[in-house]
């Protein structure tokens, strides 16, 4: 935060001229790279080329890859793109982004919204965003409406929160049937201070099995040996009685947007977030999986409430195989969305901060190995019913041995407990790809006013920071592909 008050006046003209030039300069670029690149051999990575099993998914065609996407659209998408791959332009943004003086200001609003901000998300409101669904939907794929608050410092605020939640289910039930899901984080729904204090007594419980929480419902395991339980290294402070009351009105928030899906049909997807929190977040979204999950003994019954596993976490593993391990002994159709996770850079200040090992993996290797490995183990679950999966990744061999494994199984693509999902602005070449091939496919769409989704852009702009990130692989199907006319 030193850093970037210091900069702040800097950073907001540099980010500014930045947001300036992105819509003409970039773009007229991006269009000239497009139209004198020469053609490479493929854009298919060569890992791809391993085994025959695994090509489910085609990146060579990329006109047919691309068909039916306006070119301006592929031209301002690299433009976006490149941008981000630029370290330093990057750095000055999130800087910028995190000094109150810029984001308050409406200059900085105005460049944010130019830049990261028209590239991830899907408009500041709900109706906005679902027409972004309606394109989708006509396009072959759906929509993960979210509406983007996160961070809540009271009840007043979490109160508010909720009516947004209830109000974008609202707005996905008036879409067509099956187009649309809704995401939301715990976060918004309970003031964070009681989150941390809460996954601090978990924490501590799961360590001394016999300390009692009064106030702890019959849950799935939220912990595993090999989380990071040294985060509580001594026994906090029970809840007071106005906490435990706190507690109670954040899970009746929680089970109302619940219910609200459950009347309507649509699934529910529950972010999960940071170390400090993720126990008390775990805990709410199983409490709500068991009143709102059925049995999945109906075929093609897709469960309300699906939770998040992070599979950069070194506890992720464990953690799914007793959960799942739980649901299918009570006869509950588990939901789960698996990604690899967003918190990176939190994760490792406040573990080296601490002095204590991350929660992380320690290679990106043992990450990308863990996330095919909680697929594969979830996909067999789907097989048999008992289980419902969302594979979000960006990561395209994770989807190409993702489809190979689903195809093998033989899990009919049209079945909505098999989805994929990637970001709105990231990994499009992979999405398209899957929907080519018949899978489900939705994109993540995140709306709301420019000030509210700051968080998310910085998580964004630093996934996609410099040449070798994650938009990588999209950059040279677009930069080095036959576009289409």
């Amino acid at each position: 935060m030193a850093i970037a008050s210091r900069a702040s006046k800097r950073a907001l003209s540099t980010f500014a001229a930045a947001a300036a030039k992105l819509p003409e300069e970039a773009v007229a670029a991006a269009g000239e790279a497009v139209a004198t690149a020469e053609p490479l051999p493929s854009a298919t990575p060569a890992s791809f080329e391993r085994t025959s099993s695994s090509r489910v998914l085609g990146f060579e065609d990329t006109g047919r890859l691309f068909a039916g996407e306006p070119t301006s659209a592929l031209v301002r998408t690299l433009a976006a793109l490149q941008a981000l791959s630029v370290g330093p332009l990057v750095d000055v943004a999130t800087a910028a982004l995190r000094s109150p003086a810029v984001a308050g200001s409406a200059l900085g609003r105005a460049a944010a919204r130019a830049t990261a901000y028209r590239h991830f998300c899907a408009g500041e409101t709900a109706g906005e965003a679902a027409a972004v669904v309606g394109r989708l939907w006509r396009g072959g794929m759906g929509g993960i409406l979210d509406y983007g608050i996160e961070d809540a410092e009271d009840g007043d605020a979490c109160d508010r929160n909720a009516a947004g939640f209830i109000a974008a289910v609202d707005v996905t039930a008036s879409l067509p049937p099956g187009s649309a899901s809704v995401c939301i984080k715990i976060t918004a729904l309970c003031p964070i201070t009681l989150l941390e204090k809460t996954s601090d007594l978990l924490r501590w419980q799961k360590q001394h099995p016999s300390f009692n929480l009064p106030w702890k419902a019959h849950s799935f395991p939220i912990l595993s040996d090999s989380s990071p339980l040294h985060l509580t290294s001594s026994e906090p402070p029970s809840l007071t009685a106005t906490e435990e009351r706190e507690l109670e009105l954040a899970h009746e928030r929680l089970l109302a947007v619940c219910a609200r899906c459950a009347e309507h049909g649509i699934p529910l997807l529950v972010d999960a977030e940071y170390a400090t929190v993720q126990p008390a977040i775990d805990y709410f979204t199983f409490v709500g999986a068991l009143a709102f999950n059925g049995n999945g003994e109906a075929s093609g019954e897709v469960p309300i409430v699906h939770g998040t596993i992070q599979a950069y976490l070194r506890d992720a593993r464990d953690r799914l195989e007793a959960m799942v391990t739980a649901a299918e002994r009570e006869r509950v159709r588990l939901g789960l969305k698996v990604v690899r996770g967003a918190y990176l850079t939190r994760e490792t200040r406040l573990a080296a901060s601490l002095g204590v090992p991350s929660p992380i993996h320690g290679s990106i290797q043992d990450t990308h190995d863990c996330y095919n490995g909680c697929a594969a183990f979830l996909l067999d679950r789907v097989r048999r019913g008992s289980a419902s999966v969302m594979l979000a990744t960006h990561n395209v061999e994770s989807g190409q041995l993702a489809a190979a494994r689903a195809q093998e199984l033989g899990i009919p693509k049209g079945d909505r407990n098999l989805q994929f999902a990637q970001l709105m602005g990231m990994a499009d070449g992979l999405s398209l790809s899957l929907r080519n091939a018949g899978f489900q496919v939705s994109k993540y769409l995140p709306y709301g006013p420019v000030e509210q989704i700051i968080p998310y852009l910085i998580r964004r702009a630093e996934e996609n920071r410099g040449l070798l990130s994650a938009s990588s692989f999209d950059r040279q199907l677009l930069r080095y592909g036959n576009c289409p006319n």
